[in-house]
């Protein structure tokens, strides 16, 4: 008997160490197991970020204008008011008015085509000869006496470079010196035409119109060959400019409240 129990005892002893090792095996799977992490709470993906509406950058908000009002100022729709007057006149720069005689052509085909589009009442040049200030200040005066409600302002910059091309070898000829087209005139400009609403001191709209032309002529009288090439690109871009002044015309016409109106009652009309 004392025997059996003996044998029992021992049994018992191995099957417990047999148990603490599978359990220590266990606990040492467990702790070189990768520990599992909680997600991050994080925002729903259907969420929409919010408008940005305010300016933090406090380095804008020193100017002419204060921020309610600026706030106003980009709040107002922006439309072209029926039986509207224009002025267009030719500035400089800093949009000063140009003293200088009204020699080009192009105010006055802008001044046409303005006329021609039916968009304004009446359209007209104007002469900068009335005493005025050469400010912002000056051409609302102007386009008071005028009785005009908006301004076409025009100008026209540009830069010029010359320089030797290939007709330069003919240098070494003493003929070729003073016949040879040698020389490269080249000229790169840009037309602008901006229309400027009086009442509220805004700017509707700017267009530019670029241009570029080259020519080569020999040594003399650069400037006046200068003068032609420049009143050439003048010419050739006034037309172009003029359609682009038209077609954003046209735009501002077409977002007057009132015809926004009539063309929705249309669409939802059945």
């Amino acid at each position: 008997m004392n025997k059996i129990i003996r044998r029992l005892t021992t049994c018992g002893g191995l099957i417990s160490l047999v148990v603490l090792g599978f359990g220590s095996g266990c606990a040492a799977n467990r702790a070189l197991s990768a520990p599992s992490m909680q997600p991050l709470m994080t925002q729903s993906k259907t969420a929409k970020p919010a408008i940005l509406k305010t300016n933090h950058f406090t380095r804008d908000r020193s100017g002419s204008i204060s921020e309610a009002h600026l706030r106003e100022v980009l709040a107002a729709p922006v439309f072209l008011e029926k039986q509207a007057r224009v002025g267009v006149i030719q500035v400089t720069g800093q949009y000063l008015t140009d003293h200088e005689l009204p020699l080009v052509d192009v105010p006055d085909r802008l001044c046409q085509a303005m006329e021609d589009s039916g968009l304004f009442e009446v359209s007209t040049e104007m002469s900068a000869d009335w005493p005025a200030d050469r400010g912002i200040s000056g051409l609302r005066e102007l386009a008071a006496r005028y009785r005009s409600e908006y301004l076409l302002l025009y100008r026209h910059r540009f830069v010029d470079r010359q320089y030797v091309n290939g007709w330069g070898w003919t240098w070494l000829t003493v003929i070729g010196i003073f016949a040879a087209p040698s020389q490269t005139l080249e000229a790169a400009g840009v037309l602008e035409a901006t229309l400027f609403d009086v009442k509220t001191g805004t700017i509707l709209y700017t267009v530019f119109e670029r241009v570029h032309g080259e020519e080569n002529e020999n040594i003399w009288h650069h400037e006046r060959k200068r003068r032609s090439l420049k009143d050439k690109l003048l010419d050739e871009a006034s037309k172009k400019l003029a359609d682009q002044v038209v077609s954003k015309t046209r735009f501002l016409v077409a977002a007057r409240p009132e015809a926004a109106q009539s063309i929705d009652t249309a669409i939802l009309r059945p």
